[in-house]
Parts: structure tokens; C-alpha cells; sequence
């Protein structure tokens, strides 16, 4: 087994796993977080408004997306999207981007709207006693130190993308998964892909996880 693992695998299609499943899953999490940062953030001010009407809606959203398994999310917009915009000719990468961004919305959003609430209320009492509006306070002061206290949260966010998009492959977008699914039909091994992919994810997971770990510890230090 590991004979074909060295020689079937890794010696013939190194290439298929890094430069082209690596590239489309890294791409693809980064897509999805920082779209899901973008989309989350607005979402984490609608639920700290003091309108019910937003707070409610960015509730329903949040369990519903919480709810539902992100696989049924990826199904729904893979075929929802072209019906929905048939003129622009969508790909199946940015329908996945797009459910992905969704899914991570939900998540990131509390993740934020957390770490705004981390700050010391007084911060926000000091800065209005200094004439700042209630917006320059949140811009200037509360965003500044919810983001770091949101970094080492981000980062695992990011981790656990990783992981996720492995659910794309259901649509063949190029993925590490994918190149296991061509591998795979290739060399009609199944065992010996399946390990050299999941050594990827681990390796990739892990070093990830330590650069998350040192951004982690600096921010401890600067405390």
C-alpha cells in the first residue's frame, strides 16, 4: 500500500493536489472568510441595533443558518443562483463562494458582535464624556479593540473553512477533494489518495493553526 502511496500518488500527481487543489481550497476559504467578515459585520450591527425589526432579522438569519447543515446551503445555491440570474452566466466556483460566504456570515457575525461586547462599556462612556458621537466612538474606539480581541477568532474561522470547502468537491470546482476524486478515477486506488489528501489537510490545518497560535501570543504580550 505504501509503495503505490509514494509511487501512484504522490510521485505522479503531487502536482494535482498542491498546485491546483491546494490553490482552488485556499482560494476558496479565503473568499468565503472575508466575504463572510464583510456580509457578518453588518449583520453583527443589525443585531445589536436598537431597531427590533434588524435585530429580528438578523436573528432569523443567524439560526437558520446555524440550523441547517452547510451542505443542504450548498445545494440550495449551486442550482438557486443560475435560475435566480441567468444572465450572468454564473460559474459553479462562485456559486459555492457565494454559499460559503453565507454559511460563514452567520458564524463570523457572532464573532464580532462578541467581541464588540468585550470591550469595557466604559470605553464607549469616556469617549462620549470626550464629545464624540455615539458613531466616531464605535469607528475610533470600540472597533479598534473588538477587532483584536476577534483575530485569534477569525483565524480558527478561517481553519475550519478550510475543512469545509472539502464539501465542494460534490461539484467538482478543483478543490483538494476534487484532485482526490481524479486521482482516484485515474488510478482506481481509493485508500492510498484518501491518506495523501488527508495528510494535506493536516499539514495545512497545523501550520495554519501556529501562525494563528503567534498572532495569538503577540497580541497577549502587547496587553
Amino acid at each position: 500500500m505504501f509503495e503505490n502511496l509514494i509511487d501512484k500518488v504522490i510521485v505522479r500527481y503531487w502536482d494535482v493536489f498542491l498546485l491546483e487543489g491546494l490553490k482552488y481550497t485556499l482560494a476558496l476559504s479565503a473568499i468565503a472568510v472575508c466575504g463572510g467578515f464583510i456580509f457578518g459585520s453588518l449583520l453583527a450591527l443589525m443585531k445589536m441595533s436598537k431597531l427590533a425589526p434588524l435585530r429580528w432579522i438578523a436573528a432569523v438569519y443567524i439560526e437558520v443558518i446555524r440550523g441547517t447543515p452547510i451542505l443542504l446551503q450548498l445545494y440550495l445555491f449551486y442550482f438557486m443562483l443560475p435560475q435566480w440570474l441567468p444572465m450572468l452566466e454564473l460559474s459553479k466556483f462562485t456559486c459555492v463562494s457565494v454559499a460559503l460566504i453565507v454559511n460563514s456570515a452567520a458564524y463570523v457575525s457572532e464573532i464580532i458582535r462578541s467581541g464588540i461586547q468585550a470591550v469595557d462599556p466604559g470605553q464607549m462612556e469616556a469617549a462620549r464624556s470626550l464629545g464624540l458621537s455615539k458613531t466616531q466612538a464605535m469607528v475610533r474606539i470600540i472597533i479598534p479593540q473588538a477587532i483584536k480581541n476577534i483575530l485569534p477568532a477569525m483565524g480558527n474561522e478561517f481553519i475550519m473553512m478550510v475543512k469545509e470547502t472539502s464539501l465542494a468537491s460534490t461539484f467538482f470546482i478543483g478543490d483538494i477533494m476534487t484532485a482526490y476524486r481524479t486521482v482516484q478515477g485515474a488510478t482506481y486506488l481509493v485508500i492510498e489518495p484518501l491518506i495523501f489528501t488527508g495528510i494535506i489537510y493536516f499539514v495545512l490545518t497545523f501550520l495554519l493553526s501556529k501562525v494563528v497560535g503567534v498572532f495569538e501570543r503577540r497580541m497577549q504580550a502587547s496587553d
